[in-house]
């Protein structure tokens, strides 16, 4: 697996006589990347639609290896976006919301260009394994330093957030807490001091694109289930809790804590009207045997985000066991082992 360099970016050739921004951009424009993590906490729902304010305050761990690394290249000769993911050219919604962003970049900026994006992951793309969290936080550092601007990490995490929420949390490496906020300045990320070294084993029980998206299952779960306002009300003491814990360096506690959380963000989905069922029977057979490590005397703890695959919390130290006896009970599964990984960064 790379981690750096031009490898992961698309052959999008730009010919030598191709204008760019020369006022305010960096020459040539500017490549970033950052990595995907998994909530803790969970986010499920916005308050506030356009500017993605959350319902409910989150907690997340950032992961090596699952990567996205963007390229963005303002050009004076159009005003025209372009997205290349992954070798391909994309349009419709993808294309959007990333022309979303880079328009909050240009006005910032001063900038009118059109912008040429590409974007390599080595996160399966909407499979549910939080790609768009490592897309818009690269995307974000990428864009405002092509146009020139020089933002803190408050401001960048402002700005991924209004990409996808939990990329304002991918600004950080490690474990991050994303303030829930009232308004755009107040909702932001920060990185969170711990002492424990953490590890999430993802079992992979399908890498194809999911059919609802994470956005259609938050505004259902949040206008229809009955459960979702329940569970609202208890992410403060959910998160406390798990603050508590990672201070504490208590992994047990902080297990059960995201545990808990992540079946009540599912309740809500399975009981919105109609239902979200994100769950495969892979995922149930994944779950049964995370539950069956931990009778054994193994720390694993279970948590899913919108989508099939199971991810599993557990320490550093432990994390090769945990993988191993996974394959021995998920035989069908792919299983990898994801240690702490860092936040945003230019190339």
């Amino acid at each position: 697996m790379t981690s750096s360099g031009d490898t992961f970016l698309p052959r999008v050739e730009l010919t030598d006589d191709t204008p760019l921004l020369t006022n305010k951009a960096a020459a040539g424009g500017a490549t970033a990347t950052a990595n995907a993590n998994i909530a803790l906490v969970k986010y499920w729902g916005k308050a506030d639609e356009d500017l993605i304010i959350p319902r409910t305050s989150s907690l997340s761990l950032t992961l090596e290896g699952l990567e996205t690394t963007s390229s963005v290249c303002f050009r004076e000769d159009s005003t025209q976006d372009r997205l290349f993911i992954d070798d391909v050219e994309r349009h419709g919604k993808a294309l959007n919301r990333v022309s979303a962003l880079l328009d909050l970049v240009r006005e910032q900026a001063g900038v009118q260009a059109g912008a040429v994006v590409t974007s390599r992951n080595t996160v399966p793309y909407e499979a549910g394994l939080a790609s768009s969290s490592s897309a818009f936080a690269a995307l974000a550092l990428a864009a405002s330093h092509a146009a020139g601007l020089r933002l803190n990490d408050t401001e960048l995490s402002r700005l991924a957030r209004r990409g996808s929420g939990s990329a304002s949390r991918s600004v950080f490496g490690g474990l991050a807490v994303w303030h829930a906020g009232h308004d755009d300045a107040s909702s932001y990320a920060e990185a969170v001091d711990c002492p424990l070294d953490l590890a999430i084993v993802v079992v992979l029980i399908s890498g194809k694109p999911k059919k609802i998206s994470s956005r259609e299952a938050m505004r259902r779960s949040v206008e229809t289930s009955d459960l979702y306002d329940a569970w609202v009300r208890a992410n403060p003491r959910d998160l406390e809790r798990a603050l508590k814990a990672v201070k504490a360096g208590d992994i047990t506690a902080l297990g059960e804590v995201a545990q808990g959380n992540f079946l009540g963000m599912h309740a809500t989905m399975m009981t919105a009207k109609p239902p979200v069922m994100y769950w495969m029977p892979g995922s149930v057979e994944a779950l049964q045997a995370v539950d069956e490590l931990r009778q054994d005397g193994l720390p694993a703890w279970a948590t899913m985000d919108a989508g099939p695959n199971v991810k599993v919390l557990t320490t550093a130290a432990d994390a090769r066991r945990v993988e191993d006896e996974l394959r021995l009970r998920l035989p069908r599964c792919a299983i990898h082992t994801h240690l702490a990984g860092p936040g945003v960064r230019l190339l």
